[in-house]
């Protein structure tokens, strides 16, 4: 099925998703949380209201309708992969509760070999306040040249050339994406090892909203004193693949209103997988 520029503007119709602290506790396990640092995140025991739904966890409900923005534009899905994501809090999640996203296809551009979407989400309460969104840009490695428009170029975000404020250095585990795919994406991509073949890649990858979850805990632990509410937004691309059992080497330095942040990994260490990426955190 080609990619179809006319799904430009497609919205979904608003999607339920319910959740409990079990779901919770599995994203952030999901993303790396760890018993002895991060408590708070896995067991609903350790704060009186439950457990802390972390700020990325906004992923989770806007997929369903990611899924839908998918099969509105159509492409080869063994060509796609993960570009670039935000995430902006405008409140807490709850530690369990019911909330409804809307997507919409917000871009859907030509890079002559490649093409890219950008898809959009909102998420909201049960009262009707705005939660979250979320943005992501897609690149369809087999869809480009339908003649489209291209992207508008992608603001250039640099670390400054001085040591960073805080490395965070963590290890993946092997089973990392295995662990990831039950919060919904599944992906064989990231399981298979034939599809991994297949799609160029000579193995299944880590989720790139995995790495992302792991570059945002690592801000929170180093810049946000392990509290998770200050997270306001992260944003970033995806410019190399990661694999699951890769040590992640996060890095970031203090500019003005933000954080300049950067990825790599121990194992390719000149390559920076999650890069361009800046995350902004209320004052303590």
């Amino acid at each position: 099925m080609a990619l179809d520029p006319s799904a430009l503007g497609f919205t979904t119709e608003p999607l339920l998703h319910e959740y409990t602290w079990q779901d919770v506790v599995l994203y952030n396990l999901s993303i790396g949380a760890r018993r002895d640092t991060e408590l708070h995140l896995l067991f609903e025991g350790a704060d009186k209201a439950g457990p802390v739904v972390f700020p990325t966890y906004a992923v989770i409900p806007a997929w369903p309708a990611m899924l839908k923005l998918f099969d509105a534009v159509g492409g080869d899905m063994l060509g796609i992969v993960h570009g670039g994501q935000s995430v902006t809090l405008h409140k807490p999640f709850a530690p369990q509760g019911r909330v409804t996203t809307v997507g919409r296809v917000a871009g859907v551009y030509d890079l002559k070999r490649l093409a890219q979407t950008t898809f959009v989400s909102e998420t909201r309460d049960e009262s009707g306040e705005l939660l979250c969104e979320t943005s992501w840009d897609i690149i369809f490695r087999l869809d480009g040249g339908f003649g489209g428009e291209k992207p508008p170029k992608a603001e250039k975000v640099r670390p400054p050339e001085r040591d960073a404020d805080f490395v965070v250095q963590e290890a993946t585990r092997t089973e990392q994406a295995l662990l990831y795919r039950l919060t919904g994406d599944h992906n064989p991509l990231h399981a298979d090892p034939a599809i991994g073949e297949k799609a160029g890649f000579g193995q299944p990858i880590l989720h790139g909203l995995c790495t992302f979850g792991h570059v945002a805990r690592h801000v929170v632990n180093a810049a946000c004193g392990g509290d998770a509410s200050r997270l306001r937004r992260l944003e970033g691309q995806f410019r190399k693949p990661v694999w699951p059992g890769d040590t992640l080497v996060t890095s970031g330095w203090q500019e003005g209103d933000h954080l300049v942040v950067e990825m790599r990994t121990l194992e390719r260490p000149d390559d920076a997988p999650f890069s361009n990426a800046r995350a902004f955190i209320d004052p303590a």
